[in-house]
C-alpha cells in the first residue's frame, strides 16, 4: 500500500486527538482510512490492523502485570520516601540535582514519568516557595529527570520497544544508562540555566502546604526492596543467563516489596490501583497497534530511508528519527515507541543494526517529542504545578533539547 495513505491515516489519527476523541478511537479511525486510501480493500484493512495488534500482545501482557510493582510503589508511599530521602539527602543548595534525580530514579523503578513528577512535585514546591524559584524551572528539572529514568526503565516504553525487537529488556535498558547520565547533567546544568529561575511577580507562586501526609510511611529500606529485587531478576539473564521475564519478574519484585514493608493487607488495593494505570496504556496500545500495521505494511519506511540517503544522512539514523516522529504524531513515549518498534524493526535490523541497540535508539528517540500538547503529559504536568497552557507552552523547547540529548547520546555510542 501507499505511504500516501498511511500518512493521511496517521494525520487524521493526530488531528482527532487535538480534537480531544479518545486517543484509542482516533488511531483505529486514523488506520481504517490509511488503509482505504493507501489501496486496501476493506476486508484487507482489517486483517492489516488485526494483525499490528497481534504484534503488540505480548507487550500488553507485560505492561497489565508490571501494574503490580507500579500500584504497590505508589500506593505504600515508596515513591514518595524514596523521592523525599534523595531530596533532604542533596538539600536544598542542589534541589535541581535533587528532584531531576528523585524523578529520574523513579522512573527508573518502573513508575510512570507522569505519576513520578506527580509524586515529587509537592516537595519540589514547598522549597520553591521558600527559595522564591519559578515553578516552571522546577518543573523542567522533575521532567528531564524523568525523560532520563524513562528510557532506562521498565516500563511500557522500553518493555514494547524490547519486545518488537525479540531484544532481552534488561540489555536494552542498559544501553541506556550513559545517555541518561548525560542528559540528567545537562538538564541541571544547561536546560535549568537557561531559564529564569526567580519568580518575579509573588502572586504567580505556588501556594502550596507544607503539613505531611498522616500515614505510616515505609522505611527507605524496605521501600527500596521492590525495585531492587525486579532489577536483580531482570538481570540474572546477562549476569547468569538464567531468562526471568519481565511478565514474572516485574509483579514478583512488587510482591516482595510489599511483604517486606509490611504492607500485605494493601497489597490487593495496590494491585488494582496499578491495574487501572496500566489499562489505559494497555486500551491505548490496542489502538496503536492497529495504526501500526498499517504504517508497518506500507512504503512508508522505504521513504525515510530515501530521504536519509538523499540527505547524505547514516540509514542508523532511521531509528531514532522514527522514535521522534512516532511520539510527535501521537504525544506519548510509549505510542511512539510502539509504533517507531513495530512499523520499522525489520527495516532496522536488516540493514545491520542489532536488535539492543535498534530498540535502544527508538526508545530514546521516542522522549524527543512526547510532551505535546495533544497528549495527557503536557496537561498532567502542567496542572501539577497549576501553570497555565501558555506557561506550559513555553517548556517544550527546552523538552525537546533534552530528548535530542538523549537520542543523540544513543546513536552516537552504537
Amino acid at each position: 500500500m501507499t505511504a500516501i495513505g498511511a500518512l493521511i491515516g496517521l494525520s487524521l489519527s493526530i488531528l482527532l486527538i487535538i480534537r480531544k476523541l479518545s486517543p484509542t478511537y482516533s488511531l483505529i479511525i486514523g488506520a481504517i482510512v490509511g488503509g482505504l486510501l493507501g489501496g486496501l480493500s476493506l476486508n484487507e484493512t482489517v486483517t492489516v490492523m488485526t494483525e499490528g495488534v497481534k504484534e503488540v500482545t505480548p507487550a500488553v501482557l507485560r505492561i497489565l502485570t508490571a501494574g503490580v510493582l507500579s500500584g504497590i510503589l505508589i500506593q505504600t508511599g515508596a515513591t514518595t520516601v524514596i523521592s523525599n530521602a534523595i531530596i533532604n539527602k542533596m538539600g536544598e543548595k542542589r534541589v535541581f540535582m535533587a528532584l531531576a534525580l528523585a524523578t529520574m530514579l523513579l522512573c527508573t523503578v518502573g513508575v510512570f514519568i507522569d505519576v513520578a513528577v506527580i509524586t515529587v512535585a509537592p516537595v519540589a514546591l514547598s522549597i520553591g516557595k521558600r527559595l522564591n524559584l519559578s515553578p516552571s524551572v522546577l518543573l523542567i528539572a522533575m521532567i528531564g529527570g524523568g525523560k532520563c529514568g524513562n528510557i532506562i526503565s521498565p516500563n511500557p516504553n522500553t518493555i514494547i520497544a524490547a519486545g518488537n525487537f525479540n531484544a532481552d529488556l534488561s540489555a536494552v535498558m542498559f544501553a541506556n544508562i550513559l545517555p541518561a547520565v548525560i542528559g540528567l547533567f545537562f538538564t541541571v546544568f544547561v536546560i535549568v540555566r537557561l531559564m529564569p529561575q526567580t519568580v518575579k511577580n509573588k502572586k504567580t507562586m505556588m501556594q502550596t502546604e507544607d503539613k505531611e501526609e498522616e500515614r505510616n510511611l515505609p522505611s527507605l529500606r524496605t521501600s527500596l526492596i521492590a525495585p531492587v529485587v525486579t532489577i536483580v531478576l531482570l538481570a540474572l539473564r546477562p549476569a547468569a543467563g538464567i531468562n526471568i521475564d519481565p511478565l514474572i519478574a516485574l509483579p514478583v519484585g512488587g510482591l516482595c516489596g510489599a511483604i517486606c514493608m509490611k504492607q500485605w493487607k494493601n497489597i490487593l488495593p495496590s494491585i488494582a490501583y496499578g491495574l487501572q494505570k496500566m489499562s489505559v496504556v494497555a486500551i491505548l496500545l490496542i489502538g496503536t497497534g492497529t495504526i501500526a500495521g498499517i504504517i508497518k505494511n506500507s512504503s512508508l519506511k522505504d521513504w525515510i530511508l530515501t530521504g536519509l540517503d538523499h540527505a547524505h544522512m547514516s540509514d542508523a539514523l532511521i531509528a531514532p528519527i522514527s522514535g521522534a516522529l512516532m511520539s510527535a504524531a501521537t504525544a506519548s513515549t510509549t505510542a511512539g515507541a510502539t509504533l517507531a518498534s513495530s512499523s520499522f524493526a525489520e527495516t532496522i535490523l536488516a540493514i545491520g543494526i542489532s536488535a539492543v541497540w535498534g530498540a535502544a535508539m527508538i526508545n530514546s528517540g521516542a522522549t524527543v517529542l512526547d510532551h505535546l500538547p495533544h497528549g495527557s503529559f503536557f496537561h498532567a504536568t502542567g496542572g501539577v504545578c497549576e501553570l497555565n497552557f501558555k506557561e506550559r507552552l513555553k517548556l517544550i523547547p527546552y523538552e525537546s533539547l533534552i530528548g535530542i540529548v538523549l537520542a543523540a547520546g544513543t546513536t552516537i555510542l552504537y
